[in-house]
């Protein structure tokens, strides 16, 4: 079927040449895949279209599938899953997704669930399905542990990993490489046969799957968005992997042809020699940032960790106090109300400037953003064009990045990480091979929703990319620690999660259930302690082993406050606002970056080529 002569292609055409604006080529080329039901990975520059290259073919298809009453039609069951790895990226996502709706005139609604997401709309999307469900990857196996769960995957067309490039290469992107390996397993007939191996003798005979049925005629189609990275190929071949039914690599690549200007400015001291070596923060230059505040519309100040984001957040204050209320503080560990407040007022305008971490990193389209200041190293090459995309988030526009140094040896990293640009030196993302702790967790949660015959998952999982050279005896192993917990700790009862009933594997104790449910993930980090005021009121969560050093009275910082520490209760630090002008700075253990090894090269070229031009210089001399 060619695009341009369907219905929802018109459409949707009509409805873009309303608003001036006409189809990137790399759209039209992921939008005939879509309704041809391939799968793919779309690569393409920030701010270029990459989300609606594949939202807009879900409603393309969506409309040529039902041209006569696509507005009209309602409880259509999921249609898209739209995997994030950022909460603000699912409200900014969820946002654009339903403005396009609302003037399509379509019913489709559109549904968020992460960490975030109350108990009440938990409950709203269970009972109505939403067409569309934003989901971060934690959250997608949270379904997974639902009874019944395969029921919701039947009327699904389109799964779409946002930001890809960020997922791979981390246990999270192993946590969607099963999650996709389950949703295609139950959508497919699951007649279970026993054969005379190894891993079927530890299984009984199965019950239940015989008499499943396929509850999805049409395949599904998977894809991924990610920006520049340096094996796209293999990038797609992660992805997909659970597709390739006779080893060919499934899906194509399809790369957008826009060129996205980049301004590389560096802010420099005024007096190099001056200027410390190492350890330092990057404070001697706070004032000039004031001018690049002010001379722009609004301001991201990206830093790389939590406790330096509160550190700078004081110190523009303390030398710009005009700035009180127009500037922000935004990273993980802020209470969710005042995220999403900090997060609205950028999209209307409001915020001159907003000082943050990784957690406005990706894909999120804060139009009024048109600068971005990135303090200290970004450790990679890919990171710095990611953050330098916020700024001119739309097509034609340039992004404008400043890059302020916050030592002398990161001046001459300012040089090598312009460089590296101009010659497209990007880093690649390896891919994580038998995380086994991922597969054992994996394994719990589907234990927990209905059961699982281990002769089938197997199957599913030795299909990913991840776990490929799987062997029938780790996969023995794995069951054996999880029914008998292992050779080293099948004395204790505690460690005997799963049962074999009927051949299922089954976790039937409630607690240890519930625990699992609560626990689902793979991002580590130390014990978290809420912070809440003595008169009520919650201002975020922060590690355990920094309270733990406080005693009464000593005042620290959290969220642009300085709080005075009172006691703890209940896993809570109680807090009073403190007007003391000292405060302790709180850091956080995952602050830790290394540099990469693209931009390390760079480094080393860029001091080589200095010592050469020196060198020279003594030799005319």
């Amino acid at each position: 079927m060619k695009l341009q002569s369907t219905k929802g292609y018109n459409i949707i055409n009509e409805w873009l040449a309303a608003k001036g604006h006409h189809p990137f080529l790399f759209q039209q080329q992921t939008w005939q895949q879509i309704i041809e039901g391939n799968s793919g990975l779309v690569n393409a520059p920030t701010g270029c279209g990459k989300t609606f290259s594949v939202f807009l073919g879900a409603v393309i298809d969506f409309i040529n599938q039902h041209p006569d009453n696509y507005q009209t039609k309602i409880k259509n069951g999921l249609q898209l899953i739209w995997i994030t790895p950022l909460r603000a990226l699912a409200k900014d996502i969820g946002r654009a997704m339903e403005a396009v709706i609302l003037e399509l005139g379509m019913s489709w609604k559109v549904g968020i669930r992460n960490g975030d997401t109350t108990m009440s709309d938990r409950q709203k999307q269970k009972r109505q399905t939403p067409e569309v469900l934003i989901i971060t990857p934690e959250s997608l196996h949270l379904l997974l542990a639902q009874k019944n769960y395969p029921a919701m995957f039947s009327s699904l067309k389109i799964l779409a990993v946002d930001e890809w490039h960020e997922l791979l290469g981390s246990k999270r992107g192993v946590q969607v490489e099963l999650a996709i390996s389950r949703i295609i397993g139950c959508r497919n007939i699951q007649f279970v046969t026993v054969a005379a191996t190894a891993t079927d003798k530890v299984i009984a005979k199965p019950h239940a799957p015989n008499k499943q049925k396929k509850i999805a005629d049409r395949k599904l189609s998977i894809w991924g968005i990610s920006a520049t990275i340096g094996n796209l190929e293999q990038a797609k071949d992660v992805l997909l992997a659970s597709l390739n039914d006779h080893g060919e690599p499934a899906g194509k690549i399809i790369k957008a042809i826009v060129n996205k200007n980049i301004s590389i400015e560096s802010i420099i001291p005024d007096e190099i020699e001056k200027y410390p070596w190492a350890g330092h923060l990057g404070l001697k230059l706070v004032e000039k940032v004031i001018p690049i505040i002010n001379n722009n519309k609004t301001t991201l100040i990206f830093i790389n960790t939590r406790g330096m984001t509160e550190r700078w957040y004081q110190a523009l204050l303390n030398v710009a106090p005009e700035l009180s209320g127009a500037i922000a503080l935004h990273h993980g560990s802020i209470e969710q109300g005042l995220r999403l407040w900090v997060e609205d007022n950028l999209h209307t305008g409001k915020l001159k400037a907003v000082v943050c971490t990784a957690s406005l990193d990706l894909g999120v389209d804060f139009r009024p953003v048109d600068t971005v200041i990135q303090v200290g190293s970004p450790k990679g090459v890919a990171r710095f064009l990611q953050r330098a995309g916020r700024s001119g988030h739309q097509p034609d526009a340039t992004s404008k990045i400043y890059f302020l140094p916050t030592h002398s040896l990161e001046l001459v990293e300012a040089a090598a990480l312009k460089q590296a640009v101009s010659q497209t030196f990007i880093e690649s993302r390896e891919p994580m091979l038998l995380c086994f702790d991922v597969l054992v967790q994996y394994m719990c949660t589907l234990a927990v929703s209905d059961g699982f015959v281990p002769a089938e998952i197997f199957k599913e999982v030795k299909k990913t990319y991840c776990f490929s050279n799987i062997t029938e005896d780790e996969w023995l192993e794995l069951l054996f620690f999880l029914t008998a917990g292992g050779t080293a700790l099948q004395q204790y009862d505690e460690y005997k999660k799963i049962e074999v009933i009927d051949g299922l594997y089954q976790m039937p104790n409630r607690r240890m259930a519930m625990r699992h449910r609560m626990h689902i993930g793979t991002i580590v980090s130390d014990a978290m302690l809420k912070v809440k005021f003595l008169s009520g009121g919650y201002v975020g969560v922060i590690e355990e082993w920094f309270i733990s050093r406080l005693q009464p009275g000593d005042v620290f910082t959290l969220a642009g406050r300085n709080l005075e520490f009172i006691m703890i209760k209940d896993m809570t630090a109680i807090v009073k606002k403190s007007t003391s002008k000292k405060s302790i700075v709180p850091s956080w253990m995952g602050g830790r970056m290394p540099l990469s090894a693209n931009l390390g090269i760079m480094l080393r070229k860029t001091f080589d080529k200095a010592f050469e031009m020196n060198k020279l210089h003594l030799t005319k001399k």
